[in-house]
């Protein structure tokens, strides 16, 4: 199958740092270099540009209903199910803010533009993929909340000093919901929707771009906040701050990456702390940078090309942790762990969904089909009458090398 290769890393001058838009020197001729700032800061008449709360708004929600899927004591079926489906005014969350927003998790899921605007039938299946798993829980493992888990019975059983909650056949509903939210929800919509060409550059927003015609009220273009939106999905949860008291995006949030949210910001943290794959935060920060600078200097070449490390990046990162917590899984089974072994394959499984949602910079398609995905699926809980309580290391190992073979990178380097 065939590898999708690192993109080149375009001339030097393209990451010269500087201060941010075209405010502040970034110049906005498209024949000239275009030149990346020293953070993510873009300015027009003294104001911010870059405004992402909706995506802040949704992954505050998120972060409640992953809570709420633990919530054995406090929680039910329809209150897990009216959070992710949340209508405004609705009293679902923690703080008025939330509750009294119009976004939902839900109508951010399988909702990108590229691919489900014409596929209402899986976009369909995958929400009902999620319903499924907060009914599921609510049903059959929290009931079982008291009882040893075994081989066909959902209960608790122990992973080290934690107590899990694992279905009939060893899957964690919640962690499954969590990281298959990652691809159906975020990357989803960061990839597939708000870093395409069809978004971008929907409308007029080309030559109201060229032209520096702002969107109603706002300081920014249309192509700027929808370039914004999408860097809001990783780096939404960072915790806003005060300059000259206006309260403003966090400009760097590398320094936290991986603490700021459960979410791909997460996981690129932990992609970026392992030996082989050190420098891809900082990778995807850099594209995501250049390619908001080329949008203001109306270079639009690069800022496409920007788009497609970062469709090539976050791509990996889901791969990455797919591979990384099916091995995980793999170990513990060769020790007799299922405590472990059920925890690292549940967040496995819901990295294998997320892979539904990755991008090929080539095709412009997924990396991988529903018919892939959906064998991995059906392969990991197929070994025998239990599923993850008689997965086998062979099987493991086989859909994680198919999993790499679609990248320029080894099982080998994963673990490392």
């Amino acid at each position: 199958m065939k590898k999708l290769v690192l993109l080149p890393i375009f001339i030097a001058s393209l990451f010269v740092s500087c201060s941010s838009d075209d405010d502040q020197g970034i110049i906005v001729d498209p024949e000239e270099p275009v030149v990346a700032p020293a953070d993510y800061t873009f300015t027009r008449n003294n104001e911010s540009t870059v405004k992402f709360g909706g995506q802040t708004t949704r992954i505050f929600m998120a972060e409640e209903i992953i809570s709420a899927l633990k919530g054995i004591d406090t929680e039910t079926q329809s209150s897990i199910q009216s959070m992710f489906d949340h209508l405004e005014g609705a009293d679902d969350f923690s703080t008025p803010e939330l509750n009294a927003s119009s976004k939902s998790v839900r109508s951010k899921t399988a909702a990108s533009t590229d691919y489900f605007s014409a596929n209402a039938s899986e976009a369909s299946e995958i929400k009902t993929m999620f319903d499924n798993y907060i009914t599921n829980q609510t049903s059959e493992v929290f009931p079982n909340s008291e009882v040893l888990a075994a081989p066909g019975v959902a209960g608790q059983i122990a992973d080290g000093s934690s107590t899990r909650y694992v279905s009939a056949n060893g899957l964690e509903y919640n962690q499954a919901f969590a990281k298959g939210l990652i691809g159906a929800f975020v990357t989803d919509q960061i990839l597939n929707n708000y870093l395409s060409p069809s978004v971008l550059d929907g409308g007029d927003n080309v030559s109201n771009n060229d032209s520096d015609i702002l969107d109603g009220d706002n300081q920014y273009t249309t192509m700027e906040h929808k370039w914004d939106e999408g860097y809001g999905y990783l780096f939404g949860g960072v915790p806003s701050i005060t300059v000259d008291g206006q309260t403003v995006n966090q400009p760097n949030p590398l320094s936290t990456i991986g603490d700021d949210d459960s979410f791909l910001n997460k996981y690129v943290g932990k992609v970026a702390g392992s030996t082989s794959f050190p420098t891809i935060a900082q990778d995807i920060f850099d594209a995501f940078k250049l390619g908001r600078a080329a949008i203001v200097a109306k270079n639009y070449q690069i800022r496409d090309e920007q788009a497609l490390i970062l469709k090539q990046k976050i791509s990996e990162v889901i791969a990455i942790r797919a591979i990384y917590y099916l091995q995980g899984g793999k170990t513990a089974v060769e020790a007799n762990d299922f405590g472990g072994a059920f925890h690292d394959l549940s967040e496995g499984y819901g990295f294998l969904t997320s892979l539904r949602f990755t991008r090929d910079t080539q095709t412009g398609t997924s990396i991988f089909t529903k018919s892939d995905v959906d064998g991995y699926l059906n392969d990991i809980m197929s070994d025998g009458p239990n599923g993850l309580w008689n997965v086998t290391p062979q099987t493991l190992d086989a859909i994680s090398e198919d999993i790499a073979s679609r990248f320029d990178f080894t099982v080998a380097q994963v673990t490392e």
